[in-house]
């Protein structure tokens, strides 16, 4: 471990963790900053296990900090890639109403995309989304030009140059087991020894929950684990997809519904869906942590938002397990795909945070505790607003810790 001590030891190696490690060893060069991380890579989890957008912020409450930070951080993180060579394209996203019902939806993600400030944003017709997207369903659409996609574990390693370049430090392979605190500072126990810090700023995402609760904070939530799983387009079937398509999404529910997704590296994917894990890093059904299944059931919220998408949850678990109900699900989009076009990709685990009346928390939610910063929910559009939420952060830590 290259140091012990530090002013300020982050918690989490993912994106949101390393840019607030960035910004704090730029923005204040005499403090000792480190990224305390347990795999021996960053970006180990959602943050190298995501669809790779770079969101533009049609689907959020305006005046949420999602909106906010999602707008303000897809342009700052254009700038940062452009300044140091990362790739990214602005494909374009397509978002496509298949039936009259869902119509209404639609005009309401437009109010709330140009309420937000989202760039050249327009309600298109059939023959339009037919020029974009040939082999797309639709009798009406929301054209994004400006979404993008990007390879998020790049963009992390590079947050991650400009914090050694600023004297910050990572240690890898360092799970926190408790956290304690004394009259001189934060004592982590960690599997790679004690690291002492006078400040803590705890961006551990799929654990976040847990780490608060080491530090003695009760968050009121929970963070229960949902899989999304991805098919690929195999190679003859790329062609039916020029960009992002994406279904309307249903109001209630957080996820947005499997849709087609061109990568940054040339393949498209398609998803992805939404299962219960049974473990927080539970990327396939193999994957299962009695500990933490218990933990889902013993809590609370879990039964009472059960209660109100059990429904849902089942029609997840159905397109989990048959090919065929992923396809009929992609054929809404698209018509043309079939079940012999898709090919298994992987998987992402997405940390759902809900709170103990059962509500799944909409909005990113950071809270301050004792000498601690606390980011207990950050997900999808976290990645694209990660250097606008780690702005937010350091705000935060500098009025919180006193930082001179």
């Amino acid at each position: 471990m290259p140091s012990s001590q530090y002013d300020v030891a982050i918690i989490g190696g993912g994106i949101l963790g390393t840019a607030t490690a960035m910004r704090l060893a730029e923005k204040h060069p005499r403090l000792r900053v480190g990224v305390i991380e347990k795999e021996e890579a960053l970006a180990a989890h959602q943050s190298g296990h995501n669809s790779g957008v770079i969101h533009s912020g049609i689907y959020y409450a305006p005046g949420s900090l999602k909106a906010k930070n999602c707008v303000a951080g897809a342009q700052e993180l254009m700038r940062f890639c452009d300044e140091n060579g990362i790739r990214y394209e602005l494909c374009g996203k397509v978002i496509v109403a298949t039936s009259e019902a869902e119509l209404p939806r639609l005009e309401e993600l437009q109010r709330r995309g140009t309420e937000n400030g989202v760039p050249g944003l327009e309600m298109i017709d059939a023959a339009r989304i037919r020029e974009l997207e040939p082999h797309a369903a639709g009798i009406r659409g929301l054209y994004s030009p400006k979404t993008g996609i990007i390879d998020y574990t790049e963009v992390t390693r590079a947050y991650a140059s400009h914090l050694e370049k600023a004297g910050g430090e990572i240690v890898l392979g360092a799970r926190v087991q408790g956290i304690h605190q004394h009259g001189d500072g934060i004592y982590l126990d960690t599997t790679a020894g004690e690291v002492r810090a006078t400040y803590v700023v705890n961006c551990a995402g799929l654990y976040s929950d847990a780490v608060a609760r080491m530090a003695g904070v009760r968050p009121g939530l929970r963070i229960i684990p949902f899989r999304g799983e991805y098919y690929f387009l195999k190679p003859e079937a790329r062609r039916l997809v020029n960009g992002l398509i994406y279904p309307v999404p249903d109001p209630e529910f957080p996820f947005l519904g499997v849709h087609f997704t061109r990568t940054i590296h040339g393949d498209v994917e398609a998803g992805p869906n939404a299962v219960l894990g049974l473990a927080r890093e539970g990327y396939s059904w193999g994957r299962v942590s009695p500990v933490e299944s218990l933990g889902t059931l013993a809590y609370g919220g879990f039964w009472s938002m059960a209660r109100k998408y059990w429904k849902t949850g089942l029609q997840e678990v159905y397109r989990s397990l048959s090919k065929a109900a992923f396809a009929k699900a992609l054929q809404r989009l698209v018509p043309e795909v079939r079940a012999e076009d898709l090919r298994r990709g992987g998987a992402g685990v997405r940390a759902q945070a809900v709170d103990d009346a059962g509500r799944l928390v909409d909005d990113f939610r950071i809270v301050e505790a004792r000498n601690a910063i606390h980011v207990l929910n950050a997900p999808s559009p976290g990645a694209t607003a990660s250097l606008a939420i780690s702005a937010d952060v350091l705000a935060m830590a500098e009025k919180s810790f006193g930082l001179g």
